[in-house]
């Protein structure tokens, strides 16, 4: 049974297009780099601060450098998921090239592995 790739589409562009809002709202692209983002501070210039309000930004500093590389490594997959739709190979899991689970799917549209090879 062939998977509703235009279903899938439609997802994978909507979430691409929430992980970009969520980066952007983290920090800014790289020049020169669609593909690379990088965590701004929210603000660390912060006139007679306190030693503690001055540590609170900056562990909120670390935090958002953490979220922006689990959002930019998922951006990643669902872009390599958008180019293989484009390729005709979508679907298919890396390992054996065999279809991935349309449950698998459902769940993760930029999943690269059937459950078989689930890392």
């Amino acid at each position: 049974m062939a998977i509703d790739i235009e279903y899938f589409r439609k997802k994978l562009e909507e979430e691409k297009k929430k992980l970009e809002g969520e980066l952007f709202s983290l920090g800014r692209q790289v020049a020169g780099n669609k593909n690379d983002w990088e965590a701004t501070p929210s603000d660390l210039n912060i006139p007679d601060a306190d030693k503690n309000e001055t540590a609170d930004r900056i562990e909120d500093f670390e935090e958002r450098i953490s979220t922006e590389k689990e959002l930019e490594m998922r951006l990643l997959e669902i872009t390599l998921a958008l180019s293989n739709i484009e390729k005709g190979t979508y679907g298919l899991c890396e390992v054996d090239g065999e279809p991935i689970e349309e449950l698998r799917l459902e769940a993760n549209p930029g999943a690269r592995t059937c459950l078989e090879h689930l890392k």
